[in-house]
């Protein structure tokens, strides 16, 4: 494998390829179909193909290419069943692996970063990477001091290739467009190209992570490894042991799978009330589900541990109290006082007005997980909701497209919705209700609030 590849001509060619290898393989279909092969078995050819020809393509890239496609992989849980078989497997080796950089590329950067003396800060160095990602990939060592580390370095010229990749990408959104129904593959391209400066810089990314370090410190539920040393282009923290939450969505028991989903949700509306940031990555390959101390045949013994601080959204009051507000307020059912808070937040625009108890109506069936005590999360129920947003005849799709998304909200929008996918591939019973009660401003009344706390 080269190095991450840096021409924007040839990135940019192998990502014009995606679009084309789709026709050409429509094209191929219709000739089976012709000579009279089954239309099942031919689509069910096809979808494998283009799944294995998307991970390929991703994969090798890098980049915002392959950032692109992790951001896919939490939503295959809202595609039909039949889609989402071939593609479900090719889209989750995106969420823990990609090809490796040449060890001679790795040894470069760390000589470049850390001094000719490099391999002295380490007591054992492993040259093959334990993981890799869109930026950057992970090493595992130990430090001089004896402590198990994680090393992750990050590929050269990987700020030109996100930035290429992600520019391509937004060009052909639109064919891209029917692998996610009911989602608009454009804003979110615009939003990953958004936080690219963020994620390119390791200074940033270690405060957000030992933030989160010492606050969890000791928690009995979640578990963020501390930050051990950080330089440009290279970040060494803790080692994490653990069953990768992809596993546990492969072949995960029940009890796993419902822990896990729990303390996900919890993470994600805690994080922001106990550090004033919001893990803004939630796919599976940045999460692992670790044994506690005690039995952990116990399904409450069994932490979270949290990677990749990358990107994260920065909410020094928490996350916005009018969530909570309006999301208390379509529970109790009064969609006049819902609309007015929407409209004062800029998700309706001054210039459209709507029907408050059509809003309603489109609100109820999203936040069907917060009405009861606890809630099964499934792929059919996300397909369900997908559906019902992405059929141009439903009033829900019309009302839909009327909505805005105000630009403080986006990332706490896209969060919210890839836990929630992640959720519904673990097939996680959850009580959301109590962790909304705990941590989310403004779900409950004020004095219900007070005395909570």
């Amino acid at each position: 494998m080269s190095d991450l590849p840096r021409k924007a001509v040839t990135r940019t060619a192998k990502l014009a390829a995606l679009p084309l290898g789709f026709a050409g393989r429509a094209t191929w279909g219709l000739g089976k179909r012709i000579v009279g092969e089954s239309a099942e078995l031919v689509g069910r050819e096809l979808q494998q193909r283009t799944a294995e020809q998307l991970f390929k393509v991703l994969g090798e890239l890098k980049g915002g290419a392959m950032k692109f496609g992790q951001a896919l992989s939490v939503f295959e849980s809202a595609l039909p069943e039949e889609v989402a078989g071939p593609y479900r497997a090719a889209l989750t080796k995106l969420q823990e692996a990609a090809p490796p950089m040449p060890t001679r590329t790795v040894h470069g950067v760390l000589k470049e970063r850390l001094g000719d003396d490099w391999r002295e800060l380490f007591l054992e160095f492993e040259d093959k990477p334990a993981a890799a990602a869109s930026i950057g990939q992970v090493h595992r060592a130990v430090w001089h001091d004896g402590r198990e580390v994680a090393v992750k370095v990050q590929y050269p010229g990987a700020g030109d290739a996100l930035l290429s990749d992600l520019s391509q990408l937004s060009r052909f959104a639109r064919l891209l467009g029917p692998l996610i129904p009911g989602m608009d593959i454009k804003p979110l391209i615009a939003e990953l190209r958004d936080r690219v400066s963020e994620e390119l810089d390791y200074g940033l990314e270690a405060q957000a992570q030992q933030a989160h370090a010492e606050e969890f410190a000791g928690d009995p539920d979640v578990m963020v490894p501390a930050v051990v040393h950080q330089c440009d282009q290279v970040l060494v923290t803790e080692w994490v042991e653990g069953i990768p939450l992809s596993e546990v969505i492969s072949d995960g028991t029940q009890e796993q799978r419902d822990r896990a989903g729990q303390l996900l949700a919890r993470f994600l509306f805690s994080g922001p009330a106990r550090t004033g940031l919001l893990h803004a990555d939630p796919h599976p390959g940045n999460f692992r589900l670790l044994p506690g101390s005690g039995d952990s045949t116990r399904k409450e013994q069994w932490r979270l541990g949290v990677l990749d601080f990358g990107t994260v959204d920065r909410l020094p009051g928490g996350l916005p109290a009018p969530i909570g507000d309006s999301l208390r307020m379509t529970l109790q059912g009064d969609a006049q006082s819902v609309y007015e808070l929407l409209c004062e937040e800029g998700f309706v625009k001054e210039s459209i007005e709507l029907d408050p108890d059509a809003v309603l109506d489109y609100l109820l069936p999203i936040i069907e997980p917060a009405q009861a005590d606890e809630f099964t999360f499934t792929r059919g129920w996300m397909r369900s909701q997908a559906a019902r947003i992405a059929d141009p005849r439903s009033p829900a799709h019309q009302l839909g497209k009327r909505l805005n998304l105000p630009p403080a909200y986006l990332l706490i929008h896209r969060v919210t919705l890839s836990t929630i996918g992640v959720l519904c591939q673990l097939g996680a019973t959850v009580r959301l209700r109590d962790e909304l009660e705990k941590w989310l401003p403004g779900f409950l009344p004020e004095e219900e609030q007070a005395a909570e706390a």
